[in-house]
């Protein structure tokens, strides 16, 4: 039996002197009262792990742990004006420094890297997701009228299916504007949907030798140059592989070089997908293929969404959001490091539940991800049980 909590074992595994080094370099902790940096990342991911719905929730819970918080670094349980005090007014971009400080530990895992394609480019996966407020509450999230909400722009690293970009903004800002100041990592790909047909955006990505698969829209102009050959009694489902240039004045001054277009059909939803992409040499297959995967960003959305608190919020403030989205993200990041470390085949909703009902549990961590059911001893024998009388 191990002496230290689940929660206490999970928190040890974050590099807590980078996450020094980010609170001198930000100055978090000038004039922090008693409670630091340290101690509000812990009251936070206890509020994503815990689930907590308030302030009041996070105060009551960590003090129910009378006698372990020193384990996590925490010297006294926060109170719930200090969580919220705080919440209001440390940088949230302390939080989001020290999730991309993770991901070069955590998140480089051998576990996570996928092998689908026999490409060499790193694959970046680009969505976005909207989260839904009240605007009397948070009246600085402008969507609608009478609506508010706040928009994840994110780029997803296909291995391990990671954000490797978030760009937090308000409802109103397009997905192709938020696009703009997606790092571009030379020889990578982009995957996005039909939000993203900018060309304006493409020629930025293309002159930056980044590669791209967008589905494009259906009022395109454009004329054939060249019509590439399909491959015979395979890939029946690759429809056309051509050479286009635009033909719109304004768009060929945004994009002036040709672009090869691939029309796929999908079989699930029996439609027929059309693609634009810089890439001439990839076989069309492999672009449509790629396109497919694009997938896996909406799978991390419903993830984050379902199983996460980030669809309710404890504070109203901007930076108060900012500090839940960054921590809610640093939660997914453990839990994908987590379900990499354990032999047992983990569903992450189940991880999730489990952890949650095990928090102040002491037991090992390894031990426990790698068996989290222990097998029933075999029953006694009747002869074993029954004594002798006589």
């Amino acid at each position: 039996m191990a002496n230290l909590t689940l929660f206490s074992q999970i928190i040890s595994k974050l590099d807590r002197s980078r996450f020094n080094s980010l609170v001198n370099e930000k100055e978090t902790d000038k004039h922090n009262k008693g409670y630091n940096s340290w101690t509000h990342l812990v009251s936070m991911l206890f509020c994503q792990f815990a689930k907590s719905q308030s302030v009041r929730d996070i105060s009551n819970g960590l003090r129910s742990a009378t006698g372990n918080l020193n384990h996590l670094g925490v010297e006294k349980a926060p109170s719930k004006s200090s969580i919220s005090y705080q919440n209001k007014n440390r940088n949230w971009e302390l939080f989001k420094a020290y999730y991309f400080k993770l991901l070069g530990s955590l998140g480089q895992q051998a576990q996570f890297k996928q092998v689908k394609f026999r490409i060499k480019s790193k694959i970046f996966l680009l969505d976005s997701t909207t989260i839904s407020l009240c605007l009397t509450l948070f009246d600085w999230a402008k969507y609608k009228t009478a609506k508010g909400a706040i928009k994840l722009h994110t780029l997803l690293d296909y291995d391990g299916n990671l954000p490797a970009y978030v760009n937090i903004t308000d409802g109103k800002t397009a997905d192709n504007k938020g696009a703009y100041d997606v790092p571009l990592l030379k020889g990578s790909v982009i995957v996005a949907d039909r939000y993203y047909n900018d060309f304006a955006l493409l020629n930025i990505w293309d002159s930056n030798k980044v590669f791209f698969v967008v589905r494009h829209k259906e009022n395109i102009q454009f004329k054939s140059i060249k019509e590439n050959s399909l491959p015979e009694n395979r890939h029946e489902h690759i429809l056309k592989d051509e050479i286009i240039e635009l033909k719109g004045t304004a768009s060929k001054k945004k994009y002036p070089r040709c672009l090869r277009r691939v029309s796929v059909w999908d079989e699930k939803n029996q439609q027929v997908i059309e693609l634009i992409t810089n890439q001439l040499t990839w076989t069309a297959n492999t672009i449509g293929e790629l396109y497919k995967s694009r997938w896996q960003v909406e799978i991390f959305f419903r993830e984050i969404k379902q199983l996460l608190h980030i669809k309710s919020f404890i504070g109203t403030s901007e930076n108060a959001v900012m500090i839940q989205v960054w921590t809610a993200l640093i939660t997914i990041l453990i839990l994908k490091f987590l379900k990499a470390m354990a032999k047992y085949n983990w569903h992450l909703s189940n991880l999730v539940a489990f952890i949650r009902l095990n928090l102040f549990v002491k037991i090992d961590l390894q031990s426990w991800l790698d068996s989290p059911f222990e097998s029933c001893e075999k029953p006694l024998g009747i002869n074993q049980i029954q004594g002798v009388l006589f």
